[in-house]
């Protein structure tokens, strides 16, 4: 079916994005530091998230835990969006708000994977049938 296909390629997408960006926190790059250190999180919250979103990543990929991964996405992504919005702003010391952007764009993929994976989700997956 032609919507399997594309699901899996955004499935893909958003696992590329959540694991490419680990690199930045597991090494405590100044730009990843200094995000975490603005909103006071760092160095703890920094490689929890980094772990998160690793386990985020993983879920997507792995067919029965489809819906967990994207759900997981959805909560870590829609906190890194508040921070922006709340403490960060936009763009982040110059980026062009390349990392707010690229947030949106993930977690409104991450809203449609979990929209067509809806029913999987255990006890109340089969009652949603919107």
């Amino acid at each position: 079916m032609k919507s399997d296909k594309i699901i899996l390629v955004l499935r893909i997408a958003v696992a590329v994005i959540l694991i490419q960006t680990l690199r930045f926190k597991f090494t405590a790059h100044p730009d990843s530091v200094y995000i975490f250190e603005t909103v006071g999180l760092e160095p703890y919250g920094r490689i929890g998230i980094g772990i998160l979103e690793l386990i985020a990543g993983i879920l997507l990929l792995i067919p029965k835990t489809i819906w967990a991964g994207a759900l997981l996405t959805m909560g870590l992504i829609g906190g890194a969006i508040m921070m922006h919005l709340i403490q960060l702003g936009i763009e982040v010391k110059g980026d062009g708000g390349v990392l707010f952007y690229t947030a949106i764009i993930t977690f409104s993929l991450s809203a449609v994977i979990l929209y067509y994976y809806r029913k999987n989700i255990p006890i109340i997956g089969k009652k949603l049938s919107f």
